[in-house]
């Protein structure tokens, strides 16, 4: 096994989870880490899609992966969305190939001024959309783990 994922499996089963509600894990675009035992303990998996086809043609492949893993939910998250259109193909998708669309965070230029500048997004603009989105899907994140 890699070192890498030896090590991030080491944590998170070290992880004290008496006063620990959610750990969030951010893994890189791939499915080796599937592969590699660092999902053992997982309640929720959030496979984030772009609008494009080749992208969520991945992320179905990716949830598959996840629920054959026995993940419980296995959950869509739609970003970059720029309008109507993107969120009706997202969700059209999801529908025909079984996926749970959990939200959607739009495309947003402040993402990449506050990346620019260096400062996290919440702290550089609370108010922007996709700001606003992150904090609805936290919510519904945590009523899945609490379910």
């Amino acid at each position: 096994m890699c070192s890498s994922h030896a090590t991030v499996r080491g944590l998170l089963h070290e992880l004290p989870t008496g006063d620990l509600d959610v750990v969030v894990v951010d893994n890189e675009a791939s499915p080796e880490h599937l592969s590699r035992s660092t999902t053992e303990a997982v309640d929720v998996m959030l496979v984030v899609a772009e609008p494009y086809f080749k992208s969520l043609e991945t992320a179905r492949r990716y949830a598959g992966l996840g629920k054959d893993l026995g993940i419980a939910n296995v959950v869509v998250v739609a970003n970059k969305v720029r309008g109507e259109d993107d969120l009706s193909a997202i969700q059209g998708f999801c529908d025909s190939h079984d996926l749970k669309l959990l939200g959607a965070v739009p495309f947003d230029e402040t993402l990449a001024q506050a990346e620019r500048s260096g400062v996290p997004p919440l702290e550089h603009d609370p108010g922007a959309p996709s700001v606003r989105a992150v904090e609805g899907l936290v919510e519904h994140i945590l009523r899945l783990v609490a379910a």
